[in-house]
């Protein structure tokens, strides 16, 4: 009795997602021989079939199973789905095969061929689920039906596995269509109509991002996932924020009768060993298994469709599914848990034969090895951390026991370097002392050359605690104890050196020692201290007024990032705020806020309190622009922070130049003052940044109208920056002393501050700094521009800064805010017009950008609107105001701004 459902294709298609990539794919099958869906199990294979071929009128369909490996049972079945799919054109073979009379399956083929040649209608054959037959008669056969069968007829065939049927054969000759894992998993948009039309809340485009990204598009686990959400009456939100954690139960239930439980013992016990290790090639999976024949293993597997997937473009590497690897950890917890710190430890052991470290640290750490833990990184540390992998070092130092990481010296200075190149600059000190407590008590006694490791460290930490001789003395003993063996150190003393007499003004000793220093550590591949040789540099070239050859020095510096995969280590964001600043001094403030936004996502959040300078130029930029609510929620986090933790000098006078801006730009005299009352005073103003604060508490005292002590500190600094010869802060002081003389009505003095920072700026090529100060000096450059007093090239300049004044001072589009709109409506001096016909807030905003000198593309894309809208906004305002064009509305926002004081 033959059973009619394994001739019924399926029904049930009612909610099925239509899959528009794969169906255009599908479009020219009747071209081909075969169309093959492999994949393993869950991804749709059978759906995706039957879905395509819904509307096709001459199908016909047999689900195989198990107990179709009998050649006789197999061809009645086969020869039945295709009478049912050509109307009956085949009746003498189905007659032949029921009663046996065919000496074999090729003769009975003929027969098939002969008759099908009679029927001219484009026909599909479907063999569902043909990973069962294992019959090799049977794949022999349908070999010959696939070479011989007629041009009208497609094979279609689903299967787990690669099915033998000459399939390499008919890809190369292009005759074969494959839909894959690749093809049926389903990509974001599809999660998206998939969830929607299960779940009555439906889905963000985010949730589905995530829940696509973690069961790697596989549609059994969402259809899982989408029962879960309305059992237990969750959102899928709840549910993608807890993914990871969601009940598992019913999908290992589904992977173990659909999967696992087919497979013979020794494949299980293969496969769970295999599944401690994210990815793997032959010679793991071998000293795992310690089988010889691991490679065939594993490519048999991944032909049968075991959620194995190869890496690209590596040769011979795998990974499992996500899904299915938490399911072999599951199961092998379950099964053998007694082996699974050996198998750690064997993994550990094998990714070090491989030189991969960072791999064999964390099996190490899972098979809580502590004094294999201590091994590697006694062996491996130093290599690690040049190559930036300093979490991962850091969570496996944390891991060793007091005896282990104290009696080896060198795991005690790879823990403190490790903080010291996190910017933890608070920690080193702390780690060093308690090492030599530690130390010790263990009785390790440091050799001489060890010692001067400590010292070239300990030079450091001085420096970075702003101690410049404490750091200088230290460095030269560390230079005495070390010898040319322990290249590492004698490149840290010899920076520490350099960077003395960078604090110390003596800018041009500090740059050839941190030349020397960049290529020692080139020549040794101590890639951070490269990096750090280079920032130094361009600081310096900085101070120098060489401000474009520091730009090239970190051209260079992002080129050695990427060359040593640098880019996640906190010395990347310097290098980012090193460029950003110098954006923001040549007026670029959308490279400037660019390079900002990418330092804040090279620290993270776990490294939150080292924003402080990403806020400190997002704010400035902010404020360059006119916005001021933005300005202030970036101030506000700048707040937090020096609030939160204690900065070196360098830091806060960034962050103060920032904060005096605004209150500036506001008009806040209070907070000015509250701020200068508590102002850190250096001692000296010998570099860059202790001349930023002092330059940030004369401007201080210009905005209180104390103007004595304004010129007192600013010819203070002056002498020191000359002494130094700090050009930049020459030509920055400058501009400065040009504010202070426009508030003291002395026209000429400030006009001649203005030429000779005009003059400087030839070389500098700073614009920043006379465009915070606009507002007081613009006039003057005007004027100076049309005067034959200024040379060519410093008359272009005072005339490009007129025309950017101008256009800064016009936009402060960010005046129109609510508060601004409520007082102005409130000002007694209102016009009558405005008051009696308000504006909308949109309609403000839209003035605003109008006085900016937006076009209308450009306030739409500002606003996120459509053009047809901001048209419609500004025709509203237009009558409102009485206004006729562009030019009158730009004069309406002039005067209203005036009259606000502004």
């Amino acid at each position: 009795m033959w059973i009619p459902s394994k001739l019924t294709r399926p029904g049930r298609l009612h909610n099925a997602i239509v899959r528009p990539r794969v169906l255009d794919l599908l479009q020219q099958a009747p071209c081909y021989k075969l169309v093959l869906f492999r994949s393993p199990a869950g991804y749709g294979k059978t759906t995706m079939a039957s879905q395509w071929l819904s509307d096709k009128p001459h199908v016909g369909w047999y689900s195989i199973d198990e107990s179709d490996n009998d050649p006789f049972r197999f061809i009645n079945y086969l020869l039945q789905a295709l009478n049912k799919g050509t109307n009956n054109a085949c009746p003498n073979a189905q007659t032949l095969a029921e009663k046996r009379q065919f000496s074999s399956l090729h003769s009975l083929f003929s027969e098939v061929f002969a008759e099908l040649s009679h029927f001219h209608q484009e026909c599909y054959l479907v063999l569902d689920d043909y990973h069962l037959i294992s019959d090799d008669d049977i794949h022999e056969a349908m070999r010959f039906f696939l070479k011989h069968m007629p041009e009208n007829l497609t094979l279609v065939v689903t299967s787990r596995a690669a099915p033998p049927l000459g399939t390499a054969n008919l890809r190369v000759r292009d005759l074969m269509i494959e839909i894959g894992n690749d093809l049926l998993a389903f990509d974001t948009e599809e999660t998206t109509r998939f969830f929607n039309q299960r779940v009555t809340e439906g889905i963000d485009n985010d949730t589905a991002k995530n829940l696509q990204t973690y069961v790697e598009g596989w549609p059994s686990a969402l259809q899982l996932i989408a029962l879960q959400a309305q059992h237990q009456k969750r959102t899928l939100a709840q549910s993608a924020e807890s993914v990871s954690q969601f009940n598992h139960a019913h999908l290992w239930d589904y992977l173990v009768e659909e999967v696992f439980d087919l497979l013979d013992q020794e494949t299980r016990q293969f496969l769970l060993q295999c599944s401690v290790l994210d990815h793997f090639n032959d010679e793991l999976v071998s000293a795992l298994t310690e089988r010889d024949d691991a490679l065939s293993m594993i490519e048999s597997l991944n032909r049968y469709g075991l959620f194995i997937y190869p890496l690209e473009d590596e040769q011979n590497w795998y990974r499992f599914h996500n899904l299915f690897a938490e399911f072999l950890a599951h199961e092998r917890m379950a099964r053998i848990p007694q082996k699974e710190q050996q198998l750690h430890k064997t993994a550990a052991q094998a990714w070090l034969k491989l030189e991969s470290p960072h791999q064999a640290l964390q099996h190490a750490q899972k098979a809580k090895d502590s004094q294999l833990v201590a091994t590697i990184l006694s062996s491996y540390g130093w290599k690690m951390f040049n190559r930036g992998e300093l979490h991962a070092l850091e969570d496996a130092i944390k891991t060793l026991e007091a005896t282990q990481l104290y009696s080896e010296p060198k795991l005690c200075m790879l823990e403190a370097w490790l903080a010291q190149s996190q910017h933890r600059y608070n920690d080193v000190g702390d780690l060093l002392a308690k090492a030599d407590e530690q130390m010790k008590r263990h009785s390790v006694k440091l050799s001489n050359k060890e010692q001067g490791e400590f010292n070239a460290l300990r030079a450091q930490v001085a420096i970075n605690q702003n101690e410049p001789e404490k750091a200088l003395e230290l460095a030269e003993l560390a230079l005495s104890q070390l010898d040319h063996t322990v290249y590492r150190s004698r490149i840290v003393a010899t920076s520490v050196v350099g960077e003395v007499n960078h604090v110390l003004g003596h800018l041009s000793r500090a740059l050839p020692m941190m030349q020397q220093t960049e290529k020692l550590a080139r020549q040794y591949q101590v890639y951070h201290q490269a990096l750090w040789a280079m920032l130094q540099q361009s600081e310096i070239l900085i101070a120098q007024g060489y401000v474009q050859a520091a730009f090239e020095v970190q051209d260079n510096a992002f080129k050695l990032i990427e060359e040593h995969q640098l880019q996640h280590v906190p010395m990347h964001e310097f290098l980012l705020r090193l460029r950003a600043q110098v954006f923001w001094c040549w007026n670029r403030l959308d490279e400037a806020e660019e390079c900002a936004y990418k330092g804040l996502d090279v620290l993270g959040n776990h490294e939150s309190s080292k924003h402080l300078h990403s806020y400190s130029m997002l704010a400035r930029i902010a404020i360059g622009r006119g916005e001021l609510d933005k300005a202030s929620k970036f101030i506000d986090h700048i707040v937090h922070l020096l609030k939160q933790s204690t900065y070196h000098v360098d830091w806060t006078a960034n962050a103060s130049l920032s904060l005096i801006l605004f209150w500036q730009a506001r008009g806040d005299k209070d907070a000015i003052r509250q701020w200068l009352d508590t102002a850190v005073r250096p001692e000296e103003a010998c570099n860059h940044f202790t001349q930023l604060q002092w330059r940030n508490i004369s401007r201080a005292y210009v905005n209180l109208g104390e103007y004595n002590k304004a010129q007192e500190t600013l010819a203070f600094i002056q002498t020191e920056a000359n002494k130094a010869q700090l050009l930049t802060d020459i030509n920055r002081n400058l501009i400065v002393e040009a504010v202070l003389s426009v508030s003291l009505n002395d026209e000429d003095e400030a006009k001649s501050k203005l030429k000779q920072a005009l003059e400087l700026t030839n070389q500098t090529g700073i614009l920043g700094n006379f465009l915070v100060d606009g507002g007081k000096i613009g006039h003057l450059l005007e004027k100076l521009s049309n005067k034959s007093e200024l040379g060519d090239l410093e008359r272009h300049r005072a005339q490009q800064l007129t025309k950017d004044i101008s256009t800064t001072q016009r936009s402060r589009s960010v005046h129109f805010d609510e508060d601004f709109v409520e007082n102005l409506v409130n000002h007694p001096n209102i016009p009558e017009l405005v008051r009696t016909s308000p504006l909308t807030q949109r309609e403000w905003q839209v003035l605003g950008l109008i006085y900016s000198g937006f076009s209308n593309e450009q306030i739409a894309q500002e606003l996120d609107v459509a053009g047809t809208t901001i048209k419609t906004h500004i025709r509203n305002l237009y009558q409102k105001l009485n206004i006729a064009n562009r030019k009158e509305a730009i004069t309406t926002a002039e005067n209203l701004l005036k009259l606000m004081g502004y």
